[in-house]
């Protein structure tokens, strides 16, 4: 039929079998002209269509869109002229056969649509479509058989079609413009990502990437060149459609839950109501049962929603799956193709009958298949990764979103640093899985086919090697999972906080890595052998089989290569197992925390129109549900306005009230009702890392007005000047760079500054001194404070401010005791009237009362200029207020500048600000930006990681190396040699001798080289690991001895993370990397090698090739390097903002600020997200780039085979083309190991950054001071000054006075003064700038910091706990028996308490303490210090949190136990030291006054107004 239709032969095989092969014309004028345009008509429709479905703006007309529609149009014309050609042709004869009309018809339909279809994409953002280009590529490939015919026909001089020619040859070459035209991609406007806009051919080949890779090689990147995440892949859009199919997954999970839950629950009470009899109140108390069954949910394992996420995950990602899943179902079947045409290639070298243009149609096959196989893997590795970093921002903002609304009962089991590992760990965990996730089927895909092609060449005899591979798989198996299990003991190593517990754990950690790094050695040594044990063992059996059965070349080496591919899949499977297994570990915590009960706020009521603005209901409240209420059955009225004041004792329930009422505790009966929004501010000041303007703002908008008023208010000016950059000064995590009671007043700012209806104060005026309480109280809280009108609830233990409260609520054990105003209260004569008397006596407040009248005293900002008052009591006022301004501020402005009006210090702020945003004042940022080191790593990092290995070790590692390479090439060429005997024997009688000699020595090489590699990676392992050795004992040893400014500027998170990533990167994947590094280099020299001893020729080829592969490498490690590098910069912060979320939850929530947070959290994982993506496609784009390499080495490798066929045989052939396909695979993993040294070197680069920080004294000197050194305590100062860095003002200027041995001093002075600074100043935390400290004749800077440390006891403002029991926290290094231990408890007022815990001494602390009250925490400080008996004490605010019983006890233990002691008390409430025998007042880092507390009253000074203030009128006021 076809043969009637173009009037000529259609197929005949003899055109094939001649040196000159062609193909009939009619064939390549009907088939291979339709199959081009019968893919092109097959699915223009659907693509139409898609286009009309996802349209968006037209964009604008482009010089690129008109030259190929021009050029297409020009097609048009063509195709209309052919036929215009035949059918005049037609009118003379009628022999013009039929397909001379149809083609030309049929491409003018085709070229109408293509313009359609170039015209619509004009509406899409990727102006070219994969499927034009398809056509394209296959018209090119298609015309080129029809181009060669006919030109092969002119030259024969056979010109009957000329026209027909011509046009032919016009039409092919606009077909290949336009190829070459749609491989550019066009820009578009609306966005400058250049991927979205890429044409087909750029986007498979990554060729886009290309301006980031030469940006990144001029300059390092910055996160501004980053382009930014396409919108679907964005966090929030994978969020909301990962949210949507987890609701409904969850459900169905926790239904399962409760079936299991009821299926158990009836099978117990079967078992119950056996033999009882079964009446009503029976089964009453079952549900109940039931009921608290229910509730003990985190109790059970077993209790939580299960095998939800994979689901959610699948179908949230399912199309991106589906698309992998073809690429790598097309690249697995390609790959089989290679080993068939190696057969082929070499039975064509050894036929030497063969036609040449055979061979080249193999090589060019070769190449084809091998293109396009690459193409395929990079593509599928892009999606997995893709899928990988979408998987895991889904989960990093999954748990972040959860941690918002967690409730406390789920909180309670994850520390924080478990929550943080959630989000680090286990969603890494599952990213890392994705890469593995399609190797499950394709694994078994490969060994299948696999083993069915080698059973073809080499029969049974297979079964032999297969088994081999099998039988290592299980010993590869139980090696992987005992090193999992060493690496475990690996997580847990950092916990404890003492050197010499460290060093324990780290010999310990290095003892498993040794014999880690030796078993992964035993695991590569098999992983080497199989291939050589396999290949010796299948070949001998072989040949011993049957004596027929000779080895020729194309059987040895079409196997070899099949062994090769069988080799992967089977070395990943236990690695894809190991990795099924860690990430359903982690699935199933994520599912537990994911799956958690959300926080009830059911109980708390809000309710806009209600004449309270709080009611309590009989509310119980509980933090767990095992426990009973903490809050029972309180009923309380709040009316809008007021201000109410909580007392009671330590832990009656005060928190907790307010707690209850912010909705973080579990109700058990009764509500509470809130009219309004609310203000919170907790006990301890939870402040974020960022400017001190930013924690007072909140996320509010700035109102200059308020926000000064609001500093004034809080008394935050005077801070601002003292703290350098003002209020943009940077602070540190947790606040770590401000004292107790800055951060108490900035917490109180901030909710000053939100304008709330309620506001929830817990105890903020417990860290401020007296002064400033006052201040506060009058200026914010009190009646006429800024907040006046609010609803205030008000929990506190200055029992000062009481009588200007509207109601007083007393608690006691949960309940509310008494309420009412603080004239009834003390009328009634109760409780509370007698909790005021003992604390009055206490605190000589006899007089306090009354002094309620709203003085000037307070207000001296806001007084009128100084001209406007009459003369004396100018004067008098004047007097007043400077002293007040002593005491309230750095006076460090002359007291002229004292008398400005409020007015005029707001208005020179503002200049200030204005000043400050244009420059950064010195020391203003605290928290030093992470040094992100740029361009290449030194040389010297590389020479210290060497010498760290030791050199000797490296000599025998790499001479081991060579060796085992020198085997290799040895092994290969004994290969070919002994598949040549096929030749020479013929397979008749191979001698039995010569046989036995083959395998013999074939067998040898082989153990020669898995013995050496054997050698090279136990000397590896063991020179790793004394490297990671060394680096850890310097970095250990000198962080401990860094200084305390060290740490102040430097987030702990940053110093773990070099402990722990960066070590740990050090540990196990550096010396991986090097060795793999080191493996591959020599693999490909030798590759190279054996290929040129074979065709001498093919040097040529070698060099062009090997500078075009240095170029590409030095490219991309350069840009590599910087992504790497950005990432783990980027990654960073989130980790740090979710902890400081996590640790601020209940403010969060009160303020309702979730959603900033939620947005804030997305901001980050995007910016991580794209550095990681991007450095995925640098990947990638390398790859694509070293396989085209790797595949044209193998072209010109088969190419060479096919032109000097004539010298050489069959086997050589083999031998070459069998290791240049290997060379792909190799060239790729050396690229990708070099910038993972570059990557992984960055580590060492780091750890040695941390390595040269300077140190703080030595710990011992040689200069020891004298044993029982002090024995009297006496400390004299002379003329002491003190800086805290460098680039700061003085802080201490110029201290001297003598304390007398056994003196009890009290140090006053308004925060800020420098009181704690001296403690620091006696510890010698911070270094003298200037003067002398002496204690017993000894200069305390004379001697090491150990020997000084010992000798004092500190009773610290912050009480630091560790997680570990609580012995180990009064006694680190056991020098105390257990009666010593618990008489310390008794005289600290702990002894009951301890006594009743159920583990006694071995309680568990908790990380910081957090499940201690901090009254308590502060009371194992003193028993700490009562353990020590040293002769001097220094006490620093140790009182602050404390109720005043409490704190009495306290006093009179210290008075009692350490009165043969110096002590120094630095105290905030001016009774504590009413009884020292000397007073130190101190301003502005100078003593202003100095002596005892009865001169010091009498003087009319500093200390006597700030007596004054807290109502203390002479000394004997304060007697008990």
């Amino acid at each position: 039929m076809l043969e009637k239709f173009c009037n000529s032969t259609f197929w005949n095989s003899s055109f094939l079998d001649s040196p000159e092969a062609d193909l009939p014309l009619c064939f390549e004028q009907t088939v291979l002209v339709w199959i081009p345009l019968g893919f092109l008509w097959l699915l223009a429709p659907w693509q139409l269509l898609h286009v009309y479905r996802t349209k968006i703006n037209r964009s604008s007309i482009t010089k690129l869109y008109l030259a190929k529609q021009v050029l297409v149009g020009f097609l048009l014309i063509l195709a209309a002229i052919e036929l215009a050609l035949v059918l005049t042709e037609d009118s003379g004869q009628a022999t013009v056969p039929a397909i001379r009309y149809t083609n030309p018809s049929l491409y003018l339909g085709t070229w109408l649509l293509v313009l359609l279809f170039q015209h619509s994409r004009l509406w899409c953002v990727q102006k070219d479509s994969w499927f034009l280009s398809l056509f394209w590529i296959l018209s090119v490939l298609c015309g080129v058989f029809q181009f060669q015919t006919l030109i092969r026909a002119l030259l024969k001089g056979n010109n009957s079609n000329l026209a027909y020619s011509c046009l032919f040859f016009i039409c092919y070459a606009l077909n290949v413009l336009i190829l070459i035209l749609s491989a550019f991609s066009e820009k578009d406007d609306s966005s400058n990502n250049p991927s979205f806009t890429a044409s087909f051919l750029s986007s498979i080949t990554f060729s886009w990437y290309d301006s980031i890779v030469l940006k990144g090689y001029k300059q390092p990147l910055t996160l501004e060149d980053v382009w930014d995440l396409d919108e679907n892949i964005k966090t929030k859009t994978l969020v909301s459609k990962f949210e949507k199919y987890m609701a409904g997954e969850l459900q169905k999970a926790r239904k399962a839950v409760q079936r299991r839950q009821r299926g158990r629950a009836q099978g117990n009470s079967r078992d119950r109501l056996h033999g009882l009899n079964k009446n009503q109140s029976q089964s009453q108390d079952i549900l109940v049962l039931e009921d608290v069954k229910k509730k003990e949910k985190s109790g059970t394992t077993e209790n939580f929603p299960k095998a939800w996420l994979v689901k959610t995950l699948f179908k949230t990602f399912y199309v991106i799956l589906l698309k992998s899943f073809l690429l790598k179902l097309m690249h697995d079947l390609l790959m089989f193709l290679n080993p068939q045409l190696l057969k082929l290639l070499i039975s064509f070298a050894n036929n030497r009958d063969a036609y040449v243009w055979v061979g080249y149609l193999y090589s060019v096959l070769f190449f084809v298949v091998a293109l396009i196989q690459s193409l395929c893997l990079q593509n599928y590795f892009q999606l997995c990764f893709m899928l990988g970093t979408g998987v895991r921002a889904t989960i990093m903002a999954s748990v972040y979103k959860k941690a918002l609304t967690l409730s406390n009962q789920s909180r309670k089991q994850y520390t924080i640093g478990e929550t943080v590992n959630l989000m680090s760990v286990d969603a890494q965990k599952l990213m890392d899985m994705t890469g593995f996730i399609h190797l499950l089927w394709s694994n078994i895909l490969q060994i299948t086919l696999c083993i069915s092609f080698l059973w073809a060449e080499l029969g049974p005899s297979v079964l032999a090697g297969v088994g081999v591979m099998v039988l290592l798989i299980p010993i590869n198996g139980i090696l992987a999972t005992k090193s999992r299990a060493v690496q475990i003991l690996k997580y847990f190593a950092w916990e404890p906080s003492f050197k010499k517990q460290v060093r324990e754990l780290r010999k310990k950690e290095l003892k498993n890595l040794l014999t880690l790094g030796q078993m992964q050695t035993i695991m590569i040594f098999f992983l080497y052998l199989s291939p050589v044990l396999v290949s010796v063992i299948t070949f001998s059996v072989y040949i011993l089989v049957n004596s027929n059965n000779v080895l020729d070349a194309e059987k040895a080496f079409t196997s070899i290569t099949l062994f090769n591919i069988l080799r992967f899949p089977l070395s990943m499977f236990p690695m894809v197992i190991t990795s099924m297994l860690q990430a359903s570990v982690s699935t199933e915590r994520l599912e537990k925390y994911l799956g958690g009960d959300d926080l009830d706020t059911s109980a708390i009521r809000h309710e806009y129109n209600f004449d309270k603005a709080v009611q309590f209901s009989e509310a119980s409240f509980t933090w767990d549900r095992d426990l009973e209420a903490t809050i029972r059955d309180v009923n309380l009225d709040i009316m809008p306005g007021q201000l109410v004041a909580v007392v009671g004792t330590v832990g009656s329930g005060k928190s907790s009230l307010m707690s209850a009422m912010l909705g973080e505790m579990e109700n058990v009966h009764g509500h509470i009702t809130i009219k309004g929004t609310i203000a919170y501010v907790p006990q301890q000041s939870w402040i974020q890392n960022g400017t001190l303007k930013d924690n007072i703002l909140f996320g509010s908008e700035l109102d200059e007005k308020k926000y000064q008023q609001v500093l004034e208010a809080c008394a935050l000016l005077p801070d601002l000047e003292v703290l350098p950059g003002g209020d943009l000064a940077e602070i540190g995590e947790k606040g770590i760079n401000l004292s107790g009671g800055q951060k108490q007043r900035i917490s109180l700012a901030r909710a000053t500054y939100q304008n709330s209806d309620i506001y929830v104060l817990d105890d903020p005026l417990s860290a401020v001194d007296a002064h400033v309480g006052k201040h506060i109280f009058n200026k914010v809280l009190g009646p006429n404070g800024l907040l006046k009108g609010k609803t205030r609830l008000l929990i506190t233990h200055s029992i000062h401010f009481l009588p200007q409260v509207d109601e007083i609520v007393v608690l006691g054990n949960g309940t509310i005791l008494e309420k009412g105003s603080y004239s009834t209260l003390l009328a009634k004569k109760g409780l509370f009237a007698k909790i005021l008397k003992t604390s009055k006596k206490q605190m000589g407040l006899e007089g306090e009362a009354t002094v309620n009248e709203d003085s000037e005293e307070d207000d001296c900002g806001l007084m009128p200029s100084v001209e406007e008052i009459p003369e004396e009591v100018a004067s008098l006022t004047m007097r007043r207020e400077n002293s007040l301004h002593r005491t309230l501020s750095h006076s460090s402005r002359s007291s002229s500048r004292h008398r400005k009006s409020l007015k005029n210090s707001l208005k020179t702020r503002n200049v200030n600000t204005l000043k400050e945003e244009e420059e950064l004042v010195k020391g203003q940022k605290l928290i030093k930006k992470e040094f992100i080191q740029t361009g290449k790593v030194k040389l010297s990092i590389y020479l210290k990681y060497l010498r760290a290995m030791g050199l000797c070790l490296i000599f025998f590692i790499i001479i081991a190396y060579v060796i085992n390479a020198v085997a290799y090439i040895g092994s290969n060429l004994w290969l070919s040699a002994w598949t040549n005997d096929s030749k020479t024997y013929n397979g008749t009688n191979y001698p039995a001798s010569q046989r036995d000699l083959r395998v013999g020595v074939y067998g040898a090489l082989g153990l020669v080289q898995g013995v050496f590699v054997l050698i090279g990676n136990l000397c590896s392992a063991r020179a790793s690991t004394h490297a990671s050795n060394i680096l850890h004992k310097q970095l250990l040893t000198n962080i401990l001895r860094a200084p305390m400014s060290f740490f102040d500027t430097t987030p702990t998170g940053r110093i773990v993370n070099r402990f722990a990533g960066d070590i740990s990167t050090v540990d196990d994947t550096l010396p991986l990397s090097l060795r793999s590094w080191l493996v591959c280099f020599l693999g490909i020299i030798s590759t190279l090698v054996m290929i040129c001893m074979a065709t001498p020729i093919f040097i040529t080829v070698i060099i062009p090739l090997g500078i075009i592969y240095t170029f590409v490498q030095m490219f991309y490690v350069a840009t590599s390097r910087q992504l790497k590098r950005l990432d783990s910069v980027t990654r960073s912060p989130i980790y740090s903002h979710f902890s400081e979320t996590v640790s601020g939850l209940s403010v969060i929530r009160a303020f309702e600020h979730q959603q900033r947070f939620l947005k804030h959290n997305e901001v980050g994982i995007d910016t991580n997200q794209k550095c990681v993506f991007s450095w995925i496609v640098s990947n990638r784009w390398l790859a694509v780039r070293l396989e085209l390499i790797g595949n044209l080495i193998v072209f010109f490798a088969s190419v060479m085979m096919v032109i000097y066929r004539d010298t050489l045989s069959g086997d050589t052939a083999g031998f070459v083309l069998s290791n240049a396909l290997n060379i792909t695979q190799t060239l790729n993993w050396l690229v990708r190991m070099t910038s993972e040294i570059e990557t992984n070197i960055v580590a060492v680069e780091r750890i040695n950054e941390y390595i040269k920080v300077e140190n703080e004294a030595p710990w011992v000197t040689d200069k020891r001071p004298p044993p029982g050194w002090p024995s009297k305590g006496e400390i004299q100062f002379n003329n002491y000054q003190l800086r805290y860095r460098p680039e700061l003002d003085l802080i201490l200027k110029g201290i001297t006075c003598d304390i007398k041995s056994m003196e009890k001093v009290g140090v006053v002075g308004r925060t800020g003064a420098g009181k704690s600074t001296l403690t620091n100043a006696l510890f010698r935390i911070l270094e003298a700038a200037g003067g002398q400290i002496i204690i017993d004749g000894v200069d305390i800077a004379s001697i090491g910091l150990h020997d000084l440390r010992e000798k004092l006891t500190i009773i610290p403002q912050d009480p630091i706990l560790f997680s570990g029991s609580l012995r180990m926290n009064l006694d680190p290094f056991n020098n105390h028996s257990d009666e010593e231990i618990w008489k310390a408890l008794e005289l600290a007022h702990l002894k009951s308490f301890v006594a009743g815990l159920q583990l006694g001494l071995s309680h568990k602390v908790t990380e910081a303490g957090d499940n201690l009250s901090i009254g308590q925490r502060q009371l194992l400080c003193l028993a700490r210090a009562l353990l020590r008996k040293s002769k001097i004490l220094i006490m620093d605010e140790a009182t602050a949190a404390v109720d005043i019983e409490t704190d009495h006890l306290i006093q009179t233990t210290i008075q009692k136990e350490f009165s043969h002691c110096t002590t120094i008390t630095i105290a905030h409430r001016l009774h504590t030291i009413m009884d020292s025998d000397k007073i130190m007042v101190l301003d502005n880092g100078k003593i202003v006054e100095y002596g005892t507390p009865n001169e010091l009253l009498k003087n009319s000074g500093p200390f006597c107004l700030m007596a004054k203030e807290a109502g203390i009128e002479n000394v004997n006021s304060t007697s008990l």
